[in-house]
C-alpha cells in the first residue's frame, strides 16, 4: 500500500521535517511504501496550503495520507475542516494518524471490521480536530489579552519587533564592504536574504 507523508510546522523557526524519521519508521513497520513526502511551514488554520494541495492532487484512491497528529493536518474552522475531509473522502484516501492507534487499523482492517473502525476513527479525528482548533483559538486569545494588559499598564508600550539576525547582518555588511558597486539585489542573493533587509542594513549603517 502506498503512503504519502504530510509534515507541517507553523513557523519558519520550527522544523516541518522534525517528524519525518518517526513517520518513515512507522510506515516501514506497517509495510507501507512511501511514494511522497510533503513538508511545509504554514499555519494549520489555513486550508490553502501548497504542499497539502499537491499531495491531494497526486495521491490515488486507496493510498494512505500519513500524519504525525491531527493538529499537524488541521487547526481549521469547522467549514474548512469539512471541506478537507470531503476532499480526502472523494479521493478515496485512508487518513492514518501516527499518534491515533484506531487509525492504524485502516491499513489492515477490511470488511465489516474495517467499516466499523472507519466510523470510530472518523469520530475521534473530528474530536481531535475540534480540540486542535480550540487550542489555537485559546492561544490567540491569550496573546491578545496579554497585549491589551501591557497597553493598559503602559499606554506608550509597543510590541518589540523581530530581532535582527546578527550573523546575517554581519555577512551583508561584509559583502557591501568587499563589493561597494554591487547592487542590493545581488547582495541579497549572495547572502540569501530579502532585498528589504539589505536596504535596511545600508540605511542603519549610514546613520550609525
Amino acid at each position: 500500500m502506498n503512503a504519502h507523508l504530510y509534515l507541517r510546522a507553523s513557523t519558519k523557526d520550527q522544523d516541518a521535517n522534525r517528524a519525518k524519521v518517526a513517520l518513515e519508521f512507522f510506515a516501514t513497520e506497517k509495510g507501507l511504501s512511501i511514494i511522497g513526502i510533503y513538508a511545509e511551514n504554514i499555519s494549520g488554520t489555513k486550508l490553502d496550503r501548497p504542499q497539502l494541495l499537491a499531495l491531494l492532487d497526486t495521491a490515488e484512491k486507496g493510498d494512505v495520507l500519513l500524519v504525525e497528529s491531527v493538529d499537524r493536518l488541521s487547526r481549521l474552522s469547522p467549514t474548512d475542516w469539512d471541506t478537507l475531509k470531503a476532499t480526502i473522502k472523494v479521493k478515496g484516501l485512508r487518513l492514518v494518524v501516527a499518534d491515533l492507534p484506531t487509525s492504524h487499523m485502516l491499513v489492515e482492517a477490511k470488511g465489516i471490521t474495517g467499516q466499523i473502525m472507519d466510523v470510530i476513527n472518523n469520530m475521534l479525528i473530528d474530536l481531535m480536530a475540534t480540540m486542535a482548533r480550540l487550542d489555537q483559538e485559546k492561544r490567540v486569545e491569550r496573546i491578545r489579552q496579554g497585549l491589551e494588559n501591557k497597553r493598559a499598564a503602559d499606554p506608550e508600550w509597543k510590541p518589540a519587533g523581530k530581532g535582527k539576525n546578527v550573523a546575517k547582518w554581519a555577512e551583508v555588511q561584509s559583502l557591501m564592504q568587499k563589493h561597494p558597486t554591487m547592487s542590493a539585489d545581488q547582495i541579497a542573493k549572495l547572502a540569501e536574504c530579502g532585498v528589504a533587509t539589505v536596504y535596511r542594513i545600508k540605511r542603519e549603517t549610514k546613520t550609525a
